[in-house]
């Protein structure tokens, strides 16, 4: 079973490295590492280029954002399964992927997976707060809640028939994909207590007020547009339970 990894990158010379060798590690053999730039200007190009013989395909050139450039690498994707790895994060272990292959090998029928990260640190030395899926269920969707995204690996065929990421969305096109993908058409995902990723803290959904606004908004759409009833209380409520994530610190 061929498992094709995409990462997005623009202007990350300074993570890219780290990410790169996160997937090289991997002890599963049958990898398709696919890179796709928006055109950096820091040096970024240069670093993948130096792993060539490693990436399968690799394009730079401009893009329209963050989730065009996830659904470029997606259609060059040939491999069974795909899963997503951003340009700041690392693969959780170096066999984070044969776990995720046994998975889909033990049960063909499965549509999808879904697991648990970490956030770290910026030099990935401590685990500040960790993002369990194991009692998420989709019901959740209206109440802010997303598996992490991260640790979503998918079959290939179903982003031709269900869609690819909206990309007229700035921050939560990746929230709407899963309302729609395991809310709407029920598709046939298993939870794993697997951990998949390390990512780092500081992402574009957390930015800043702006972008925790802009988030919740895109949330609820996101909800609106998949008929799934819900208003601004229910997705704030959702601070409530954030720091229970930073008191689960316990690496």
């Amino acid at each position: 079973m061929k498992i094709s990894i995409v990462t997005v990158v623009y202007n990350c010379a300074n993570t890219i490295r780290g990410c790169i060798d996160s997937v090289l590690a991997q002890d599963y053999d049958d990898v398709e590492y696919i890179i796709v730039d928006g055109g950096s200007k820091d040096g970024t190009v240069d670093v993948v280029k130096s792993y060539e013989s490693g990436i399968a395909r690799f394009v730079s050139e401009k893009d329209n954002g963050i989730y065009d450039a996830m659904n470029k690498g997606i259609r060059m994707a040939t491999g069974d399964v795909v899963g997503i790895l951003n340009a700041d994060d690392f693969f959780y272990s170096n066999d984070t992927l044969s776990k995720i292959a046994a998975a889909f090998k033990k049960e063909p029928e499965l549509d999808a997976t879904i697991a648990d990260i970490v956030f770290v640190n910026d030099t990935n030395t401590r685990i500040l707060r960790h993002y369990h899926a194991q009692k998420w269920k989709p019901a959740k969707f209206a109440w802010g809640f997303m598996p992490p995204h991260p640790s979503f690996f998918c079959k290939r065929h179903l982003f031709d028939k269900l869609g690819y990421y909206k990309t007229d969305y700035k921050i939560a096109a990746d929230y709407e994909l899963l309302i729609r993908y395991l809310y709407v058409n029920k598709i046939n995902f298993r939870y794993l207590p697997v951990m998949t990723t390390r990512m780092r803290m500081g992402g574009v959904s957390t930015k800043n007020l702006n972008s925790i606004i802009t988030l919740n908004k895109e949330i609820k759409r996101a909800c609106e547009e998949n008929h799934l009833s819900t208003n601004y209380f229910m997705i704030y409520t959702k601070y409530i339970f954030k720091p229970f994530e930073f008191l689960l610190n316990n690496q």
